[in-house]
């Protein structure tokens, strides 16, 4: 069974078992026409995600949160830079968690994350997220299974928490093939420009794929919650890839009924 059909928003369905081989990473049944095309709808969508944002900035009621995750050269950096490309930086933030600090390891592993979330009237961008902490650490036996295991609970009360003060959660799962990514760590390698992205590291990490692949699994069926719903993006290709994740926080902006503030009753009798 593909993606096929479920191209609309490639939205993983409320109790289903994820398998990402039933994910085709190259699908583009989504698509509205040619790859010009999709480059064209992007820009729209841009315009359209830039007016929104201010609107969501100036109304100032809630907030909005995109969790980015994926294998190595999933896209994560590109889909920032290609998406948000304009947006105001007043209302736009972009954080990620790196190996964290001896401070952090000190408390529970939410608490770094917690003070990163949005702000009324902000978007954040998680460049990688929280769920590192049931990925990475799960996949190099950093923590005891019963510790991983118990932070499925504790990431889904942590969303609905956030949902239930007003930030709206999206999550996107850029989902990419084995033969893609070794095509990608080529390019870097080749690349000049590039060689500042390639490490070492890159390529012990390929060797854990299918672990990888075992956690992902696993993390997307259990924190696929209706306040948090996972979105697998197939992002092969990368022009599809930008405009599947725009269109879709274009679309979960407009539904948010937000409208601009009315001037203050003290300054209706301005005078220039």
């Amino acid at each position: 069974m593909s993606v096929t059909g479920r191209a609309k928003e490639y939205r993983v369905p409320p109790g289903e078992r994820v398998r990402l081989d039933q994910w085709a990473s190259d699908d583009r049944s989504g698509a509205r026409g040619s790859k010009d095309h999709g480059r064209k709808e992007l820009e729209k969508l841009k315009a359209r995600l830039d007016r929104l944002q201010e609107l969501l900035y100036a109304d100032h009621s809630r907030s909005v949160l995109i969790v980015l995750q994926g294998m190595d050269t999933a896209g994560k950096d590109g889909t920032i830079r290609r998406v948000f490309e304009g947006a105001n930086p007043q209302g736009v933030r972009v954080t990620s968690f790196k190996q964290p600090s001896v401070a952090e390891l000190d408390h529970d592993f939410l608490w770094r994350v917690h003070e990163q979330t949005p702000a009324r009237g902000q978007l954040m961008i998680f460049n990688r997220s929280h769920y590192e902490d049931v990925l990475i650490t799960r996949v190099h036996g950093l923590i005891p299974r019963e510790v991983w295991e118990r932070r499925y609970d504790e990431i889904n009360r942590f969303e609905h928490t956030l949902t239930e003060e007003g930030t709206t959660v999206l999550k996107f799962f850029l989902h990419i093939s084995r033969a893609e990514q070794k095509h990608r760590l080529q390019e870097r390698y080749d690349d000049p420009t590039k060689h500042w992205k390639f490490r070492e590291g890159d390529l012990a990490e390929r060797k854990l794929w299918k672990a990888y692949v075992e956690a992902y699994e696993e993390a997307i069926t259990k924190t696929n919650t209706t306040w948090a719903p996972w979105h697998i993006v197939p992002s092969d290709r990368r022009w599809f890839r930008d405009v599947v994740v725009c269109r879709k926080i274009v679309n979960a902006l407009a539904q948010l009924k937000m409208r601009y503030p009315a001037l203050l009753p003290e300054l209706r009798r301005a005078r220039f």
